[in-house]
Protein backbone atom coordinates (compact mmCIF):
# COMPACT_ATOMS: atom_id res chain seq x y z
CA UNK A 1 0.00 0.00 0.00
CA UNK A 2 1.30 3.49 -0.66
CA UNK A 3 1.81 5.69 1.91
CA UNK A 4 0.02 9.07 2.00
CA UNK A 5 3.49 10.78 2.91
CA UNK A 6 4.75 9.27 -0.62
CA UNK A 7 1.21 10.00 -2.54
CA UNK A 8 2.41 13.36 -1.55
CA UNK A 9 5.70 13.39 -2.81
CA UNK A 10 5.49 12.12 -5.79
CA UNK A 11 1.97 11.86 -7.21
CA UNK A 12 0.12 14.58 -6.33
CA UNK A 13 0.49 17.85 -8.17
CA UNK A 14 0.84 20.87 -5.65
CA UNK A 15 1.88 23.84 -7.26
CA UNK A 16 1.55 25.50 -10.73
CA UNK A 17 4.63 25.75 -13.15
CA UNK A 18 4.25 29.75 -12.13
CA UNK A 19 4.02 29.27 -8.70
CA UNK A 20 6.85 26.39 -8.43
CA UNK A 21 9.18 28.85 -10.80
CA UNK A 22 8.58 31.56 -7.66
CA UNK A 23 9.86 29.23 -4.96
CA UNK A 24 13.45 28.30 -6.62
CA UNK A 25 13.74 31.57 -7.90
CA UNK A 26 13.46 31.04 -11.84
CA UNK A 27 11.22 32.50 -14.28
CA UNK A 28 7.79 30.93 -15.19
CA UNK A 29 8.65 30.35 -19.10
CA UNK A 30 12.68 29.11 -17.95
CA UNK A 31 10.39 26.26 -15.54
CA UNK A 32 7.85 25.34 -18.38
CA UNK A 33 10.73 24.12 -20.79
CA UNK A 34 12.11 22.20 -17.74
CA UNK A 35 8.98 21.16 -16.92
CA UNK A 36 7.65 20.47 -20.62
CA UNK A 37 10.65 20.61 -22.70
CA UNK A 38 10.39 22.46 -25.80
CA UNK A 39 10.98 22.51 -29.73
CA UNK A 40 12.62 26.33 -31.14
CA UNK A 41 12.23 26.51 -35.34
CA UNK A 42 15.04 28.32 -37.09
CA UNK A 43 14.67 29.49 -40.73
CA UNK A 44 17.04 27.03 -42.70
CA UNK A 45 17.70 24.94 -39.74
CA UNK A 46 17.01 22.02 -37.88
CA UNK A 47 14.94 22.44 -34.98
CA UNK A 48 16.54 22.68 -31.66
CA UNK A 49 14.39 20.15 -29.35
CA UNK A 50 14.41 20.15 -25.67
CA UNK A 51 13.40 17.03 -23.26
CA UNK A 52 11.81 17.56 -20.30
CA UNK A 53 13.83 17.08 -17.44
CA UNK A 54 11.77 17.66 -14.25
CA UNK A 55 8.44 15.59 -13.17
CA UNK A 56 5.31 17.34 -14.60
CA UNK A 57 1.97 15.80 -13.98
CA UNK A 58 -1.01 16.69 -16.54
CA UNK A 59 -2.81 19.15 -14.79
CA UNK A 60 -7.14 18.78 -14.04
CA UNK A 61 -7.47 22.31 -16.43
CA UNK A 62 -5.81 25.01 -16.96
CA UNK A 63 -4.14 27.76 -14.33
CA UNK A 64 -4.37 24.04 -12.18
CA UNK A 65 -1.21 22.51 -9.93
CA UNK A 66 1.07 19.76 -12.47
CA UNK A 67 4.67 20.02 -10.55
CA UNK A 68 4.28 17.74 -7.70
CA UNK A 69 7.18 17.98 -4.81
CA UNK A 70 9.60 15.53 -6.30
CA UNK A 71 9.44 17.61 -9.55
CA UNK A 72 10.00 20.69 -7.34
CA UNK A 73 13.22 19.15 -6.29
CA UNK A 74 14.63 18.59 -9.24
CA UNK A 75 13.86 21.80 -10.34
CA UNK A 76 15.63 23.43 -7.23
CA UNK A 77 18.48 21.49 -8.31
CA UNK A 78 18.54 22.64 -11.88
CA UNK A 79 18.29 26.27 -10.27
CA UNK A 80 21.39 25.70 -8.52
CA UNK A 81 23.49 24.40 -11.49
CA UNK A 82 21.81 28.01 -13.76
CA UNK A 83 22.53 30.22 -10.82
CA UNK A 84 26.79 28.41 -11.15
CA UNK A 85 26.19 30.85 -14.74
CA UNK A 86 26.49 27.46 -16.91
CA UNK A 87 23.47 27.80 -19.97
CA UNK A 88 21.22 24.58 -19.46
CA UNK A 89 21.49 24.26 -23.17
CA UNK A 90 24.95 22.96 -22.53
CA UNK A 91 24.48 21.07 -19.51
CA UNK A 92 20.95 19.00 -20.45
CA UNK A 93 23.13 16.05 -21.62
CA UNK A 94 25.48 15.59 -18.79
CA UNK A 95 21.79 15.76 -16.40
CA UNK A 96 21.07 13.17 -18.60
CA UNK A 97 23.96 11.02 -18.09
CA UNK A 98 23.30 11.76 -14.29
CA UNK A 99 20.60 10.14 -14.36
CA UNK A 100 21.33 6.91 -16.59
CA UNK A 101 23.93 7.17 -14.26
CA UNK A 102 22.47 6.82 -10.85
CA UNK A 103 19.54 4.31 -12.45
CA UNK A 104 16.95 5.13 -10.72
CA UNK A 105 13.80 7.57 -11.06
CA UNK A 106 13.78 11.01 -9.83
CA UNK A 107 17.64 11.24 -9.74
CA UNK A 108 17.64 14.74 -9.24
CA UNK A 109 15.49 14.39 -6.10
CA UNK A 110 17.69 11.52 -4.85
CA UNK A 111 20.67 11.40 -2.01
CA UNK A 112 22.68 9.73 -4.71
CA UNK A 113 22.92 12.69 -6.60
CA UNK A 114 24.34 14.24 -3.41
CA UNK A 115 26.89 11.50 -3.10
CA UNK A 116 27.82 10.16 -5.97
CA UNK A 117 26.84 13.05 -8.59
CA UNK A 118 30.04 15.16 -8.66
CA UNK A 119 31.69 11.90 -9.76
CA UNK A 120 29.09 11.25 -12.49
CA UNK A 121 29.73 15.24 -14.01
CA UNK A 122 33.19 15.27 -13.46
CA UNK A 123 33.19 11.64 -15.82
CA UNK A 124 31.23 12.92 -18.16
CA UNK A 125 33.23 15.98 -18.77
CA UNK A 126 36.09 13.66 -19.54
CA UNK A 127 34.62 11.67 -21.35
CA UNK A 128 33.34 15.26 -24.16
CA UNK A 129 36.13 16.89 -23.83
CA UNK A 130 36.62 19.51 -26.27
CA UNK A 131 32.85 19.80 -26.45
CA UNK A 132 30.99 22.41 -25.54
CA UNK A 133 28.93 19.94 -23.62
CA UNK A 134 32.30 18.70 -21.72
CA UNK A 135 33.34 22.00 -21.12
CA UNK A 136 30.24 23.02 -19.03
CA UNK A 137 29.80 20.07 -17.17
CA UNK A 138 33.49 20.79 -16.08
CA UNK A 139 32.77 24.10 -14.41
CA UNK A 140 30.46 22.40 -11.99
CA UNK A 141 32.44 20.02 -10.38
CA UNK A 142 36.02 21.15 -8.35
CA UNK A 143 38.47 18.19 -6.67
CA UNK A 144 39.03 19.05 -3.03
CA UNK A 145 41.17 16.70 -1.13
CA UNK A 146 41.49 13.94 -3.89
CA UNK A 147 37.94 13.65 -4.30
CA UNK A 148 35.48 15.08 -6.88
CA UNK A 149 32.54 17.62 -5.55
CA UNK A 150 30.17 20.17 -6.54
CA UNK A 151 31.32 23.05 -6.72
CA UNK A 152 30.00 25.57 -3.53
CA UNK A 153 26.87 27.25 -5.71
CA UNK A 154 25.32 23.66 -6.26
CA UNK A 155 26.74 22.26 -2.90
CA UNK A 156 24.34 24.93 -1.16
CA UNK A 157 21.18 24.60 -2.96
CA UNK A 158 21.76 20.09 -1.70
CA UNK A 159 22.42 21.09 1.65
CA UNK A 160 18.99 22.85 2.19
CA UNK A 161 17.24 19.33 0.81
CA UNK A 162 16.20 16.77 3.23
CA UNK A 163 15.69 13.20 2.44
CA UNK A 164 13.27 10.77 3.86
CA UNK A 165 14.23 7.34 4.91
CA UNK A 166 13.94 5.95 1.03
CA UNK A 167 16.75 8.88 -0.13
CA UNK A 168 14.22 11.11 -1.92
CA UNK A 169 13.59 14.04 -0.94
CA UNK A 170 10.96 15.23 1.52
CA UNK A 171 11.71 19.01 2.75
CA UNK A 172 13.22 21.82 1.26
CA UNK A 173 14.72 25.18 3.20
CA UNK A 174 13.80 27.46 -0.17
CA UNK A 175 17.27 28.82 -1.26
CA UNK A 176 16.11 32.41 -1.98
CA UNK A 177 16.40 33.93 1.20
CA UNK A 178 19.49 34.36 3.42
CA UNK A 179 17.91 34.86 6.51
CA UNK A 180 14.64 33.64 6.36
CA UNK A 181 13.79 30.72 7.72
CA UNK A 182 11.39 28.90 4.98
CA UNK A 183 10.51 25.30 4.36
CA UNK A 184 8.72 23.68 1.55
CA UNK A 185 7.09 20.38 2.61
CA UNK A 186 4.45 18.57 1.15
CA UNK A 187 2.69 17.04 4.68
CA UNK A 188 1.88 20.86 5.55
CA UNK A 189 0.04 23.74 4.52
CA UNK A 190 -0.41 21.74 1.21
CA UNK A 191 3.24 22.02 0.32
CA UNK A 192 2.99 25.81 0.38
CA UNK A 193 6.31 28.09 1.29
CA UNK A 194 5.80 28.11 5.46
CA UNK A 195 8.20 30.16 8.11
CA UNK A 196 9.68 26.88 9.49
CA UNK A 197 9.23 28.66 13.05
CA UNK A 198 5.82 28.85 13.48
CA UNK A 199 4.51 27.21 10.17
CA UNK A 200 2.81 30.01 9.17
CA UNK A 201 1.76 30.18 5.33
CA UNK A 202 4.40 32.78 4.28
CA UNK A 203 1.57 34.62 1.51
CA UNK A 204 -0.97 34.66 4.50
CA UNK A 205 1.87 37.20 6.29
CA UNK A 206 2.49 38.60 3.42
CA UNK A 207 -1.05 39.63 2.79
CA UNK A 208 -1.41 40.51 6.60
CA UNK A 209 1.82 43.28 5.46
CA UNK A 210 0.12 44.74 2.39
CA UNK A 211 -3.38 44.64 4.54
CA UNK A 212 -1.36 47.73 6.63
CA UNK A 213 0.21 45.53 10.06
CA UNK A 214 3.21 46.58 10.73
CA UNK A 215 6.62 44.28 11.24
CA UNK A 216 6.80 44.36 14.74
CA UNK A 217 2.84 43.27 14.87
CA UNK A 218 2.99 40.65 12.45
CA UNK A 219 6.55 38.86 14.52
CA UNK A 220 5.07 39.47 17.68
CA UNK A 221 1.55 37.74 16.27
CA UNK A 222 3.26 34.62 14.34
CA UNK A 223 6.66 34.28 16.27
CA UNK A 224 8.94 35.27 13.22
CA UNK A 225 12.25 37.57 13.85
CA UNK A 226 11.28 40.77 12.28
CA UNK A 227 14.50 40.56 10.12
CA UNK A 228 13.39 36.99 8.72
CA UNK A 229 9.98 38.86 7.54
CA UNK A 230 12.55 41.87 5.81
CA UNK A 231 14.07 39.46 4.00
CA UNK A 232 11.09 37.84 2.97
CA UNK A 233 9.60 41.39 1.46
CA UNK A 234 13.21 41.89 0.41
CA UNK A 235 13.09 38.89 -2.01
CA UNK A 236 9.52 39.69 -2.77
CA UNK A 237 9.76 43.05 -4.08
CA UNK A 238 12.75 42.51 -6.26
CA UNK A 239 10.59 39.55 -8.09
CA UNK A 240 7.88 42.20 -8.06
CA UNK A 241 10.05 44.58 -9.92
Amino acid sequence: MVKTQDRLRFDVPLYTVTEAARIVDVHASTLSTWAQGYVRRFPKRSDVVGDPIITYLKPAGPRRPSIPFVGLTEATVLAAIRRSGVPMQRIRPAVAAIKTGLGIDHALASRRLYADGAELLFDYAESHQGTAEGQAAKHLVVIRSGQRVFTDVIMEYLRRIEYASDGYAELIHVPSYEHAEVVVDPTRSFGAPIFERGGSRLDDVLQRFWAGESLDELSAEFGVPASQLEDVLRVTSRRAA
